[in-house]
């Protein structure tokens, strides 16, 4: 008797165990790592021009342009985009004689990303009517800059310029906006003028 009483607990127990795991039909499977769905404005652009600045571009229209109030330069420029918290930084240097070390400098800025990059892209740029030479690095990976160039007329004129988003570096989730920054920072360059 003592025996039937064991295995009648036996056989409840295991009827417990399979009723509870296996009588829920919902199954659950853990939910993917959402990213927000950044859209933004179609871009309008306006001209900036100055009578000090040695050259022009238009930029958009969304976005506040300053002046760096920088030391070594007066012609730098900070063109913001409050709605994603991004920036085009602008440095302007006169070349005087010291176009090859300009270059390797804009070069080597870029090459401090490789540490977070997977990978550096680089898409010359070339206008000989308006004398616009220069370089654009697309950086892919967890970076801080995504996108830099370098602008020249390779005789007076340098430009130099890294955009930066004020957020963690994460490269998938903020795509969107690194290529909105990036069409920007392609017209900016498809409309600079020097001023001569």
């Amino acid at each position: 008797m003592y025996k039937v009483g064991v295995v009648k607990k036996s056989l409840f127990t295991i009827l417990l165990i399979f009723i509870v795991f296996f009588s829920c039909k919902k199954s659950f499977v853990p939910k993917p790592t959402a990213y927000l769905a950044l859209s933004f404005p179609k871009p309008e652009y306006r001209v900036y021009k100055s009578a000090s600045c040695p050259y022009y571009f238009e930029y958009a229209s969304t976005a506040k342009l300053k002046n760096a109030n920088n030391l070594t330069s007066e012609h730098w420029y900070t063109v913001t985009y409050p709605h994603i918290k991004g920036a085009i930084h602008l440095s302007y240097y006169p070349v005087k004689n010291h176009l090859r070390d300009l270059i390797r400098d804009a070069q080597n800025l870029t090459q401090q990303h490789v540490v977070k990059a997977d990978e550096i892209s680089y898409h010359p740029y070339i206008d000989t009517i308006h004398k616009v030479y220069g370089m654009l690095y697309q950086v892919k990976g967890n970076a801080a800059s995504n996108v830099q160039f370098y602008v020249t007329d390779s005789v007076s004129h340098f430009i130099t310029a890294a955009v930066y988003i004020k957020n963690r570096p994460d490269y998938d989730s903020l795509l969107p906006a690194i290529k909105y920054l990036e069409n920007d920072a392609r017209h900016l360059i498809e409309t600079l003028r020097w001023v001569d």
